[in-house]
């Protein structure tokens, strides 16, 4: 991986004819633009990777300073089988997956029996009434909010009322429901709040970390770290881009893998400007946030389980530990808020926010000692993410995720907010990065007269050779 080289050698010159090979600016080093790098590498273009921050990896971050890795990003992979796009990848690299559902369900994304739910007295709750309690959905002929449609759908049917304990298990079921959209239910769109494809095979952690993964694929490609994209401006032949210090980079086409904050932040100007369909993409699609705040202890002092759930009167009120120690055979906590909840705790410092879910845990385990250590995600504040993943919201429709992968000109774009199947997922940005650096790759060459229909496409991956590790312990 190149390192940040001298003004005089930062410009990728615009192909011709005559030139060694196309050539492809891509921006940003997350999954999308990695695989996008790679593809048009190994199909001999030249090409440059512009990263705002100084590592490689966007929001999927491992981090390794409590002696072991810790994803406080990304850190599952959704849909543990063949057909989703990453699993040849990880199979040849060996890493080994742990599964902690055998379903897919949005609600039910994690196995009943790897719950243990507790109320604000640390009182567990039976896992009869945990069985049959559901968060409920009705069609209606408009779009609303999820919290709109479940009261309504209560104030219709006086027999699906719950009332004490069961409305507080109802109340844990949308918080769970608010974490994986990582968005409020008061935000989340009805009819388009299941419209993702979820792969067969449940989930599975990545018990080494997502590190290895993008490690891999990055290797031998010319990245520049900490190098803040400013402006594209595009042409009929190239596109030049700006960054923040004032140096410009040419070339044939750019690849767009910016997250999906960074985008309605209008932080980078495009010149000319973005078609309006292009716009209404960017404002109308949501941007979620859910943060990890991971305790490390000296001793397991919790149950054998996966999850441990804390239900209360609000949705707000709730919270869940992911157990690291399952997966992993380290004594590690992870707490998981989201929407509005992970929104104040970034109002803190790592100490208090460290305290707060300290705090959570101990209304459940009185005896909890306190964490060694602590580490805290920021998805929200960090400039270069500006919030965790995309979701729709209310009153806008599925296809604006469509229309922000539709290419403009030489600008192709790609990352998780561009998928209509895979949103949110890392899946999701690896394969649009695939797709945008087909698109580009078609492109750059039919403009060169350079276009061989016949050659195989680069988003045909090689078949598994070795089967996914997975464990359940």
């Amino acid at each position: 991986m190149d390192s940040q080289s001298n003004k005089s050698n930062r410009h990728l010159q615009a192909g011709s004819r005559h030139a060694a090979s196309p050539s492809v600016i891509v921006i940003g080093a997350g999954f999308s633009g990695i695989a996008a790098a790679r593809a048009l590498h190994d199909a001999s273009f030249q090409v440059i990777v512009l990263e705002s921050r100084d590592r490689i990896g966007g929001r999927v971050r491992t981090d390794y300073s409590l002696g072991f890795p810790v994803d406080l990003g990304a850190s599952w992979l959704h849909g543990v089988c063949n057909e989703n796009p990453l699993a040849p990848l990880i199979g040849r690299l060996g890493l080994p997956l742990y599964r902690t559902s055998e379903d897919n369900s949005v609600l039910y994304d994690h196995d009943l029996e790897s719950y243990a739910l507790f109320d604000m007295e640390g009182k567990k709750v039976s896992q009869e009434l945990v069985s049959k309690t559901d968060v409920i959905r009705q069609d209606h002929s408009e779009d609303m909010s999820m919290q709109r449609a479940i009261s309504i759908v209560l104030e219709r049917r006086p027999d699906l009322r719950l009332e004490g304990l069961a409305q507080k298990v109802l109340q844990w079921y949308i918080c769970r429901m608010e974490g994986w959209f990582a968005a409020d239910a008061d935000t989340i769109s009805l009819k388009n709040w299941d419209q993702e494809q979820l792969l067969p095979g449940g989930h599975g952690l990545m018990v080494r970390g997502y590190l290895p993964v993008i490690n891999t694929l990055a290797k031998g490609l010319d990245i520049r770290l900490s190098l803040r994209v400013t402006e594209i401006f595009r042409h009929h032949n190239g596109v030049k881009v700006t960054v923040e210090d004032g140096s410009t980079f040419v070339a044939d086409a750019a690849v767009v893998t910016v997250p999906l904050g960074v985008l309605k932040s209008n932080c980078i100007k495009f010149e000319p400007r973005l078609p309006a369909w292009k716009e209404e993409a960017i404002n109308g699609l949501g941007v979620g946030l859910e943060n990890k705040i991971v305790m490390h202890f000296e001793t397991v002092f919790w149950p054998n389980v996966e999850f441990l759930g804390v239900v209360a009167d609000t949705s707000y009120g709730c919270s869940y530990f992911l157990n690291l120690h399952k997966a992993t055979e380290h004594s590690v906590l992870a707490y998981m808020p989201a929407g509005q909840l992970a929104r104040d705790l970034e109002k803190m410092s790592d100490e208090a926010a460290a305290n707060f879910a300290f705090m959570q845990l101990k209304r459940i385990l009185p005896n909890a000692s306190p964490p060694i250590q602590y580490l805290v995600s920021r998805w929200g504040s960090d400039e270069n993410s500006l919030g965790s993943y995309s979701y729709d919201i209310v009153g806008t429709p599925h296809d604006l995720f469509e229309k922000l992968r539709t290419p403009v000109d030489n600008l192709f774009f790609a990352g998780e907010a561009t998928s209509m199947d895979y949103t949110g997922a890392v899946h999701g940005a690896y394969y649009t990065g695939l797709m945008a650096a087909e698109n580009c790759r078609m492109r750059v060459l039919e403009r060169y007269g350079e276009l061989d229909l016949f050659q195989p496409v680069m988003c045909e991956e090689v078949p598994v050779s070795v089967p996914l590790l997975i464990s359940r312990m």
